[in-house]
């Protein structure tokens, strides 16, 4: 039995269907996303006012314009790499308002799965971790622990490092993305790709090295190596981040 903890979106729409060639019982739990406002209050307390107010110009008036520019790339990506985003079958999907609820935990009990999937969570609670000998193994866009947190494709081409610009599969643990490392990816991006491209390109090159990992779950040969090195928490960008990137050539 494998588990898929997730929140709604493409990605995990793509996982699922990804592993149910692959492996038979496949249960989706999906939470709720977390409330706006709760989030940014959050995210004030972590990086103050003035740069999350620039982020949600970002996100609100921005992005949706990216969206539709990097549109036909998106769904470039998605047709030459396979991607199913079709909705996922209801009879696989059980709803919660939190992966970190009591309703949550007692439904993975429950299901007594031998791995769980983790894709656009919060963060994960030590009581839910604790709960099952289950593995919980992530797929992060980034690599860890140099860009933890969101966009870490986006950020690494930022900074400079398209040798840093790729994926990490690893466990799961109750900090941010700092589990120990399975696997990582390097993606190479085209000049044709975008800010709303990235996370379709690291996923395409997840996928393989996230079913190495069940196998290997399953089969408990799994290997691990601690995250070391350079370790950094990203978020969305600024606006005006974005406007320096562009600049540069970081779209």
């Amino acid at each position: 039995m494998i588990i898929l903890l997730a929140g709604a979106g493409d990605s995990t729409r793509i996982v699922y269907h990804y592993l149910s060639r692959y492996f038979h019982e496949i249960t989706v739990i999906l939470e709720e996303p977390v409330a706006r406002k709760t989030m940014i209050r959050n995210r004030i307390k972590k990086v103050g006012l003035l740069r999350v107010a620039s982020q949600l110009v970002f996100m609100i008036v921005l992005r949706s314009i990216l969206a539709r520019v990097f549109d036909a790339r998106v769904r470039e990506i998605v047709r030459d790499n396979d991607l199913d985003t079709s909705p996922i079958p209801e009879h696989a999907l059980h709803r919660v308002s939190s992966v970190n609820s009591t309703e949550c935990i007692d439904l993975v009990g429950r299901l007594g799965p031998r791995v769980i999937v983790v894709n656009g969570t919060r963060i994960i609670s030590k009581r839910l971790l604790d709960s099952t000998n289950a593995k919980f193994i992530n797929t992060h866009a980034g690599i860890t622990p140099e860009y933890r947190g969101v966009h870490g494709g986006y950020w690494a081409l930022y900074e400079g490092k398209q040798d840093r610009c790729g994926v990490t599969v690893h466990l799961v643990d109750s900090g941010i993305d700092t589990g120990e490392i399975i696997s990582q990816a390097i993606i190479v991006p085209t000049k044709t790709d975008g800010f709303p491209t990235y996370p379709y390109l690291q996923i395409s090159s997840a996928l393989g090295l996230l079913r190495d990992a069940i196998d290997a779950c399953m089969d408990e040969r799994l290997e691990t190596h601690p995250s070391k090195g350079r370790s950094a928490v990203w978020y969305h960008p600024g606006i005006f981040q974005y406007v320096a990137g562009l600049l540069r050539g970081i779209r």
